[in-house]
């Protein structure tokens, strides 16, 4: 059948032309969109317990899909029909106006499908879909797009998108072009007029995606089942990503009110175990450690890219990715229970070193007022250290270099100190050139005479991916085979930094920026946030012991303080997690936030609907209506926490001279 033709069943849309014209794309746009659908789909299936058994809950997914198809189709459709409708109700037809609207209509499709095709990759790396905040790294474009060039996983989600576009331009040619040459049925004014209101009126209650007076159709109008995947499924990311734009131009999504701010204070006072209260900056704690310890250890912080605690043998994964990783572990102080503040790099960084957590969207080093906080390397630059951080790549991605020397870190290493023959990706030199080339550097420090923090960033973990030669993989898929090598890279670190003589006087600490997605899960990815903590010291702490607790990057650094045995100031969210405990960490997913316990893992989303889940053994039932006065207490915890950094920050409270 010709495709800019009526089919005999919709014969009686003969002489109608705007509104026939519109049907035909609209039924287009729907086809080409559920092709994006259906490749998400197919690279999600890991997250599917069982097609068979999911099948209703696949099917309603697609269905859904249709429904948010329309709304966007309608969106874009609207303007050309009312063009349309102009010359339709004036009698005129004029081959420039079919023409303009045909280059409108492919324009805003052909944007619509790099937002499906951007979409794939993105939701694969963050389990979510495209929102405003994928352009949090378009502070360097340069950069990114670099980095998407050079891996394939990444641009070969776009060969969809031409294989797409370039039918769709052809059939909508062709549609309009048949469109042109239907005769012309002369009809009253009055009846044109009439049923194109009527028809209009379709595409607006279409664009609504409801018929309930109350709401027009919102992103959890597609979580009907209890398959977190499933729910996302049936978005069209060209929704979550204009909605999440225009709540991004509303000032009240910059700056967070989730609870009264005095009531948050009081009780994160309470949960910090805060009795001598100090007016001017509420989170003031002076430690002094039970005895003040002469020796000042180095501290070496490891930020790992990408390394899901679930990537390790002790926590269940069969293929040995990381033997040195579960070598130490086995060796050291390990924190079983640890979970990261966000999921980007920036929120691991800045939790880890600053201890304080990731509200949604909110980017702490890329602010333009760059605040100064009391971090670790200010606390411990006070005591006497050099403070360092090295990384493999740019250091103004993320505004790293700018952030960091404004908050006490003496020297930062980037791939502009590194030769550049061994930048082999966008992500500069691979991990075990940083950490060769980090030796001379801290036998340097060291011979200074001055104790010594450097803090690592790796990022071999993380595409695009580049596997030197002489590293011998035992696993045949590259993201194993890019884990063994950044756990390899580590090991190799360890065994050089052994023979040098700061060695012995060194407290290790091993931490993600992140983990990673990479099966079924809930709304918030647990493999996302959960992350290995690894405090490695043989000659300062000679017993391993396993740590239980609930924590997270925030406490990373206060309990690096309590090892040392030194007095100082704490004025952030962070724990002692040897020697205190908390009866929960907050995780937060861009929108949605989390509240992790012993127990339970509470999800509430941006309407303020909320989920109760048993996520020790995975259950996906709701407890909300079986156990309220937890998720209650669980949800004002994590108000509170983020409520209060809301403040520390708006009021300038976050740096003790």
């Amino acid at each position: 059948m010709d495709s800019g033709k009526l089919p005999d069943k919709l014969k009686f849309l003969k002489g109608w032309d705007n509104i026939a014209l519109i049907l035909k794309i609209y039924a287009l746009a729907i086809l080409f969109f559920f092709v994006f659908r259906l490749i998400l789909f197919l690279t999600g299936l890991e997250n599917i317990n069982g097609i068979s058994s999911n099948l209703p809950d696949i099917f309603n997914a697609f269905v859904m899909g249709v429904r948010f198809d329309i709304v966007i189709s309608g969106y874009l459709l609207i303007l050309p029909f009312l063009i349309l409708t102009v010359f339709y109700i004036a009698g005129k037809r004029y081959h420039v106006v079919y023409q303009s609207v045909f280059i409108l209509i492919f324009i805003l499709f052909t944007l619509a499908f790099v937002i499906n095709a951007s979409d794939i990759p993105y939701f694969n790396q963050f389990f979510s879909r495209l929102t405003i905040s994928a352009f949090q790294w378009f502070d360097s474009p340069v950069f990114v797009m670099k980095m998407i060039v050079e891996e394939p996983g990444y641009w070969i989600y776009f060969i969809p998108f031409f294989l797409v576009t370039i039918p769709f331009f052809k059939l909508l040619k062709r549609i309009f072009r048949n469109a042109e040459k239907q005769p012309v049925i002369q009809r009253s004014i009055w009846l044109k007029l009439t049923f194109s209101i009527l028809f209009l009126g379709l595409m607006l209650v279409g664009i609504r995606g409801r018929v309930a007076l109350k709401t027009p159709i919102k992103v959890g109008t597609a979580y009907i089942s209890d398959n977190a995947f499933l729910n996302q499924l049936g978005l069209n990311p060209v929704f979550t990503f204009l909605q999440s734009y225009f709540e991004n131009l509303d000032q009240r999504n910059e700056v967070i009110e989730l609870i009264d701010e005095n009531y948050a204070i009081s009780k994160v006072q309470e949960y910090l175990g805060i009795d001598s209260v100090n007016t001017y900056y509420p989170l003031y704690r002076q430690v002094i450690p039970d005895s003040i310890s002469e020796n000042k250890p180095n501290v070496v912080i490891v930020i790992m890219e990408s390394m899901a605690a679930s990537k390790m043998k002790r926590n269940g994964n069969k293929l040995n990715l990381t033997p040195f990783l579960d070598s130490l572990a086995m060796n050291s102080y390990y924190f079983d229970s640890i979970y990261t503040a966000g999921i980007h790099t920036y929120n691991g960084v800045f939790s880890t070193l600053f201890s304080y957590p990731a509200i949604f969207r909110q980017q702490p080093m890329r602010e333009s007022r760059m605040l100064k906080y009391n971090g670790i390397s200010s606390t411990l630059k006070k005591l006497g250290y050099s403070t360092t951080y090295i990384t493999t790549h740019d250091g103004q991605f993320d505004n790293i270099q700018g952030f960091l020397s404004t908050n006490d870190f003496d020297q930062i290493i980037t791939e502009d100190d590194y030769p550049s023959e061994e930048a082999k990706t966008t992500l500069g030199v691979p991990d075990d050139y940083m950490f060769r080339y980090s030796i001379p550097v801290m036998n340097k420090l060291h011979a200074s005479g001055k104790p010594f923090l450097v803090s690592f960033m790796t990022s071999s973990n993380h595409g695009p991916y580049h596997i030197p030669e002489y590293f011998k993989p035992e696993n045949d898929n590259i993201k194993d085979q890019i884990i063994e090598y950044s756990d390899w890279s580590i090991q190799q670190f360890m065994k050089m930094a052994s023979k040098e003589a700061w060695f012995s006087n060194t407290l290790f600490v091993f931490v993600a920026d992140h983990g990673i997605h990479k099966k079924f899960s809930y709304d918030i990815s647990l493999e996302y946030h959960h992350t290995p903590l690894i405090f490695y010291a043989p000659d300062l702490l000679p017993e391993s012991r396993i740590f239980n607790g609930i924590g997270g990057q925030i406490d990373v650094y206060p309990t690096i303080m309590g090892v040392l045995k030194q007095p100082w100031i704490n004025n952030t969210q962070g724990i002692d997690l040897v020697k205190e405990s908390r009866p929960y960490i907050m995780v937060n997913s861009i929108t949605n936030y989390g509240v992790i316990g012993k127990e339970f893992f509470l999800i509430v989303k941006p309407d303020g609907s909320s989920k109760l889940y048993k996520y020790r053994n995975k259950s996906m039932r709701d407890y909300s209506k079986q156990f309220p006065d937890i998720k209650m207490q669980m949800d004002e915890y994590a108000r509170c926490n983020l409520q209060v950094f809301q403040y520390i920050n708006d009021n300038r409270r976050q740096y003790i001279e």
